[in-house]
């Protein structure tokens, strides 16, 4: 049985603690965001979102010619919950027979094709409700999530994401190790050693 599986990116934040565009931050010769994408675009995941916010003027030509949906979010100070909100909210306005979506952050540029993949794998292999990453002794996104739980996705409230949902789920969900999702881009330090680590690779 082939299962249909979306994905979104959120990227609606407003990257107070970078102090500029974090989406916009070179990477590997493109921006984080066209990063983020084509790594989503290479996966087996279909359709894919992309939830802006704070920044969507700037960002939004950087994705004029990939083929995902771009979702505004209007709501996207209160929080991530909004954005993840808006994008399952965009998936079922046009892919209603969606099996599963997988949530992940355009921060995490370690994350590839491969981590979503194997995300399917497991779904595809179990149906469990979740399916979520563990790194750093915390268990996140990327994370993918069956269709059972789209109404709790809509749900959610404040700027936790998915993480209390998750939690709640774990008992019954499957946690894969992911050691890549453990970099996320926050802070100028952050950037400055994700640039040195690429350089000594």
């Amino acid at each position: 049985m082939v299962f249909k599986i979306g994905l979104i990116i959120l990227a609606a934040g407003a990257a107070t603690r970078m102090g500029r565009p974090k989406q916009l931050l070179s990477y590997q010769g493109r921006s984080l965001i066209l990063h983020a994408v084509e790594v989503a675009l290479a996966s087996m995941s279909q359709p894919i979102i992309v939830v802006l916010g704070a920044y969507v003027e700037q960002i939004k030509p950087e994705l004029m010619p990939k083929a995902v949906q771009v979702v505004e979010n209007s709501q996207w100070q209160e929080g991530m919950s909004s954005s993840i909100r808006a994008g399952i909210s965009m998936l079922l306005k046009t892919n209603s027979k969606l099996d599963a979506v997988i949530i992940s952050l355009a921060d995490q540029p370690l994350v590839s094709p491969q981590v979503f993949n194997q995300l399917i794998q497991c779904y595809q292999e179990t149906q469990k409700v979740i399916i979520a990453s563990k790194y750093n002794e915390t268990t996140g996104v990327p994370a993918l999530f069956s269709n059972a739980l789209f109404p709790e996705l809509m749900q959610l409230e404040g700027d936790k994401g998915a993480k209390a949902l998750i939690q709640k789920y774990i008992d019954t969900g499957l946690i894969l190790l992911i050691p890549e999702a453990a970099i996320d881009i926050d802070t100028p330090d952050d950037y400055k050693q994700l640039l040195l680590n690429n350089f000594k690779e």
